[in-house]
């Protein structure tokens, strides 16, 4: 699907077309193609971008502070001052920082299950745009020079048939204006999934995974590397650590976090 285009939940696509236009085709499509909340189909009057009902909208909740200053973890405890986690004191990650925008629970939870397993690729729309309001401070204060996802290996990428990283991305350097690069970073031998897995088994099948393409362009860049959901920060980890073998600086953004 084209950058400049919507879809409507039946599939039927929808160009940005000129406001007079817009103004006679739109209704016409909403009456054949009524809009339906991605989460619980429930008639919206006003759709909006995001097409989510009051309800379900609200249920997309956004990580909130304190944090962890470097993995973005969020505190228990409300108040206070953002500060280093036990983790990352004792265990100083390989990227300079890590946010997420959203609780990976509710509403969010539901979108990206649609989204990567339910091969509803629509959806990266309503969620990159549910997400970016949250990251907008963080990635000003970054200046990062290229955007990059986490690469899916072949043989998975074949059978999905699309990175969900990927496409978050896209939404992101649109918005923001950084260059994308698809090819910089590559997964380069097969692991297994890893939602079964515990988190050392995570960070074990994930070691030795990934490679820098040509390491000498990503050198002395500040790269925003892009996944959908931070749980143990394994695959994330892993990446900012070869990129930081390359001599790149590293933040990470998702979509979603895991919350204790």
């Amino acid at each position: 699907m084209a950058p400049d285009e919507t879809r409507t939940d039946t599939g039927v696509t929808r160009s940005r077309m000129p406001a007079a236009l817009s103004r006679i085709v739109s209704p016409l499509l909403d009456l054949l193609f009524p809009p339906l909340c991605h989460c619980c189909r429930a008639f919206i009057p006003e759709p909006g971008e995001v097409r989510l009902c009051p309800s379900c909208r609200e249920g997309a909740l956004p990580i909130e502070g304190p944090l962890c200053s470097c993995c973005g973890r969020p505190f228990a405890t409300p108040g206070g001052m953002d500060h280093l986690c036990g983790d990352c004191t004792l265990s100083p990650p390989p990227f300079v920082a890590a946010r997420s925008a959203l609780r990976y629970e509710k509403s969010t939870r539901e979108l990206i299950h649609s989204f990567k397993y339910g091969y509803k690729v629509m959806l990266r729309r309503p969620l990159g745009l549910l997400a970016a309001p949250h990251l907008d401070h963080f990635v000003a204060g970054f200046g990062a020079d290229l955007i990059l996802p986490v690469p899916l290996h072949v043989k998975r990428l074949r059978q999905r048939g699309f990175n969900q990283a990927l496409l978050v991305a896209e939404i992101f350097s649109r918005r923001w204006g950084i260059p994308l690069s698809r090819t910089d970073l590559r997964r380069t031998r097969w692991t297994e999934p890893q939602v079964t897995l515990s988190a050392a088994e995570r960070a074990e099948n994930v070691r030795g995974a990934f490679s820098l393409a040509k390491p000498a362009e990503l050198a002395g860049k500040r790269v925003l590397l892009v996944d959908d959901v931070y749980t143990t920060g394994s695959t994330v980890k892993e990446c900012s650590r070869v990129l930081r073998e390359g001599g790149a600086v590293t933040a990470v953004l998702t979509l979603a976090r895991g919350v204790d």
